[in-house]
C-alpha cells in the first residue's frame, strides 16, 4: 500500500476529512495511513470521531495508529473525554488507544465504572488498558476490582479477564483464593481456570475451564455427600 503524501495545508486537511468519511473502506484506510504518516493536529477530533463509528476493524486499527502518531498532550485529553461517551464503540476505542499510548498518568481515567461496564467489549478494552497503565503498587487493588467480573460472559470475555489478571502476576493469588470459595459455581470455575493458566500459561483455556468445572462439580458433590 502506498501512503498518500499529505503536507500540512488547508486543502489536504479537507481532503483527509472527506477521505475519512468515504464509503469505500480502502479509501478510509489509506487516508488514516496518510494522516499518521504526516500528523495534522487539526485532524485529531475527526480521527476520534471516526473511531466511534468505523465498522471495519482494520480501519479502526489504522485510526488508532494515526492517533498515537500525534503528540500525546493533544490526544490524551480528548480520548479521556471520549470515555464518558454514551457510545460503546467510542468508549472501547478510546480505551484501546490510551492503552497503545501507554502513558501511566492516564490511570485515574480507568474507573471502576469502565472496568465493570455493562458492554463486554468496553469492559474488555478497559481490562487491557488497566493492566498496561496500572501504577506500581496498585496491582492488588486492580485485581480486586477485576475479580468482581469472574464468571461474566462467554469464552472470549472470560479469557480476556483471565489474561488481564495473569499479566499482573503472583499478586493476584489472594484474589483467586477468595474467588474460588464464591457461592457462584461459574465464579469458582473461572477463578480456578485462571489459577491453572497462571501456573501454566501454555495450557489451553478451554481445557482449563472444563477441568475447573469438573473440580467445582466434584467439590459440590463432596459437600452434599
Amino acid at each position: 500500500m502506498v501512503p498518500m503524501t499529505m503536507p500540512r495545508n488547508g486543502t489536504n486537511t479537507m481532503r483527509a476529512l472527506r477521505g475519512l468519511e468515504n464509503a469505500d473502506a480502502s479509501v478510509r484506510l489509506r487516508t488514516a495511513l496518510a494522516v499518521g504518516t504526516n500528523p495534522d493536529p487539526l485532524l485529531i477530533d475527526k480521527l476520534i470521531q471516526r473511531c466511534a463509528i468505523e465498522p471495519e476493524f482494520y480501519v479502526r486499527e489504522m485510526l488508532t495508529w494515526a492517533l498515537i502518531r500525534h503528540p500525546s498532550p493533544l490526544t490524551i485529553p480528548k480520548l479521556i473525554d471520549e470515555l464518558r461517551s454514551e457510545g460503546t464503540q467510542a468508549r472501547s476505542q478510546a480505551l484501546h488507544t490510551l492503552s497503545k499510548i501507554g502513558d501511566r498518568q492516564t490511570w485515574p481515567a480507568i474507573t471502576r465504572a469502565l472496568l465493570t461496564d455493562a458492554d463486554d467489549e468496553v469492559a474488555r478494552s478497559a481490562w487491557r488498558a488497566a493492566v498496561v497503565l496500572v501504577p506500581q503498587g496498585a496491582e492488588p487493588t486492580l485485581a480486586a476490582v477485576l475479580s468482581t467480573q469472574f464468571g461474566r460472559g462467554e469464552r472470549e470475555t472470560q479469557l480476556s479477564l483471565s489474561r488481564a489478571l495473569i499479566s499482573l502476576g503472583e499478586v493476584i493469588m489472594p484474589t483467586l483464593r477468595a474467588a474460588k470459595t464464591d457461592r457462584d459455581p461459574r465464579v469458582r470455575a473461572h477463578a480456578t481456570a485462571t489459577e491453572r493458566l497462571l501456573a501454566d500459561p501454555d495450557a489451553g483455556f478451554e481445557l482449563a475451564i472444563e477441568e475447573a468445572k469438573r473440580v467445582v462439580a466434584l467439590g459440590r458433590t463432596s459437600a452434599n455427600g
